[in-house]
């Protein structure tokens, strides 16, 4: 099993924590202490006088040690939008997210990292996340949200994320519209179209239920 992994989406807000989550718990129910990490994130807000951003909280929650919220969020930007925007004045250091990620690897045996939008969304002027990814040299999981387009969107990302030259893991089907018609069409069809497993498919759920999404896993 591998020491981590590099959760990528089709696109921003396709339920990319949602399935960190529950990769972190499936993979803990196998017996395995896991940590996740969110090195940037964009629409943070105060908490305890730092910003802080609510999805990686809840990747903190969900770890298997107590970790320092800035070892998993060392860039956490305020404005809601990319982060090469968001971080104009303190952008992502990559160099420096490599130091942090070394020091989650020796906490536990695995360690989740879930980039900020999709694979070729900016990290600062200069690098993507899929460069982040490239320089970790995890294996990459593919978010694809089961939405109009997404066999679309699940080709173009995995054609981007081979051609990365990185190992793609797998794919997991995120079902983020309750009312999408010919959901099993769509999920068959990116089946083929995708020379990787898929992982599970993570029925709609208003509210998260990470026990139940967890169980939905095969790794």
């Amino acid at each position: 099993m591998a020491t981590g992994y590099f959760i990528t989406g089709t696109d921003t807000d396709v339920g990319k924590t949602w399935a960190t989550i529950a990769l972190m718990r499936h993979l803990q129910n196998r017996g395995k202490s896991v940590v996740g990490m969110k090195p940037v994130a964009a629409g943070c807000a105060m908490q305890d006088g730092q910003l802080k951003n609510e999805d990686a909280l809840l990747i903190q929650e969900n770890a298997s040690v107590p970790v320092d919220y800035d070892l998993i969020n060392p860039y956490a930007y305020e404005l809601p939008v990319s982060p090469h925007i968001a971080g104009v004045n303190n952008p992502a250091d990559l160099a420096q997210l490599l130091v942090q990620f070394e020091c989650l690897k020796k906490l536990a045996d695995t360690v989740v990292v879930e980039g900020a939008g999709g694979w070729y969304s900016p990290l600062n002027e200069r690098e993507a996340n899929s460069d982040l990814a490239i320089a970790l040299a995890l294996p990459v999981i593919l978010v694809v949200a089961i939405r109009l387009g997404c066999i679309n969107h699940a080709r173009l990302t995995y054609q981007a994320i081979v051609q990365s030259g990185v190992n793609c893991a797998g794919w997991i089907a995120m079902c983020t519209d309750s009312g999408m018609l010919s959901r099993g069409e769509n999920i068959a069809a990116i089946k083929i179209a995708v020379d990787a497993p898929l992982l599970g498919v993570l029925p709609y759920r208003g509210i998260a239920d990470f026990d139940f999404f967890s169980e939905q896993l095969k790794l």
